[in-house]
């Protein structure tokens, strides 16, 4: 009883400002409308998936698990086969990986641990620029910029060096046409990093000073503190920054359509011309003529829809995996 009525006069000399006023929502109408907001999320994913899988459905008819397994391409005799584009986009989505994950990090660590507090901002600054530069721009600079680079000095190196090894000189094999897989992974590789970056820097961040000042303490290098204390603790942040650069790497159109060489075929060189899926929907939608061509087209984004829920479904299994063995 006397609690309450000291609570009651804290209320009464608390300021006008800071007193609680009654809510237009209550706790059951919260929950209602957050759970329909998430219902909702999932009913345009599922109207997705059933408007590909139903416009698709004549093509899967037509070619059965050939329209997954052969490459051939041909609309004039209306002959359709995914294998190119998904091949094209799953190898330009790992150069991209290989190239912006390493950057993202090292990025993330140095502005955090290494970098003067007085360049942090201007550094934050320039790289979330980076993702605000729309991807024909990206293209642009690829095929005007990068590709004379890559076709005049990098690709006659790679060819010169790594051509002669055994197994891995395959890789780089061709004449050094400048555009190709290689130039689309490099391309996508620039436009994720700072996607990546923004994440892993926000959860490096994140990890508790106590567990850096830990380990410092007892003599652990920066190397060492980055590798078993940061990487550890922040595993999940950093492996959903990946996954979100993922998504963008595989879905990207235009800056891949300008220089990866649009040829449905497949090549072991990363130097030969290629294409994706997302760049065959781009130059070919608008063009589509008959059912069966625009049901093909539907078809590969079916199953560029299915790549990405599977690459992050394996993600988060093996992220569930890991996080059972990380131990603090």
């Amino acid at each position: 009883m006397q609690s309450d009525v000291i609570a009651e006069d804290a209320a009464r000399e608390m300021p006008a400002s800071y007193q609680l006023r009654p809510s237009l929502i209550t706790d059951g109408g919260y929950r209602l409308l957050t759970l329909s907001a998430a219902i909702l999320v999932v009913l345009c994913l599922l109207g997705i998936f059933l408007l590909l899988v139903v416009e698709s459905l004549p093509a899967f008819q037509r070619f059965g698990l050939g329209f997954v397994t052969t490459m051939a391409w041909n609309p004039v005799r209306e002959l359709f086969g995914g294998l190119a584009p998904m091949y094209g986009t799953l190898v330009t989505s790992v150069i991209a990986m290989l190239i912006a994950v390493p950057l993202a990090f090292g990025t993330a660590f140095f502005v955090n641990e290494l970098c003067p507090h007085r360049l942090r901002g201007p550094i934050t600054l320039g790289v979330e620029l980076l993702a605000a530069i729309p991807s024909i721009i990206y293209g642009m600079w690829g095929l005007f910029v990068l590709v004379p680079i890559l076709a005049l000095y990098v690709q006659p190196f790679l060819i010169a060096v790594i051509g002669p090894i055994p197994v891995l000189g395959a890789l780089f094999q061709g004449p050094p046409f400048g555009i190709g897989m290689l130039t689309a992974g490099a391309i996508l590789g620039v436009m994720v990093t700072p996607y990546i970056a923004a994440v892993a820097r926000q959860v490096i961040a994140d990890v508790p000073p106590l567990l850096r000042e830990a380990a410092y303490g007892v003599g652990a290098t920066r190397w060492e503190v980055y590798r078993y204390v940061l990487m550890p603790y922040a595993s999940k942040g950093l492996m959903g920054g990946v996954m979100l650069g993922l998504g963008r790497a595989l879905g990207e159109t235009m800056a891949v359509t300008f220089v990866i060489g649009n040829a449905h075929r497949i090549s072991m060189s990363l130097l030969a011309p290629a294409t994706t899926i997302s760049a065959t929907l781009a130059n070919e939608f608008t063009e589509a003529v008959g059912d069966l061509y625009v049901s093909s087209l539907l078809g590969l984004g079916l199953i560029l829809f299915v790549i990405t829920f599977v690459v992050l479904a394996i993600a988060r299994f093996l992220l569930a995996q890991h996080s059972h063995e990380v131990k603090f």
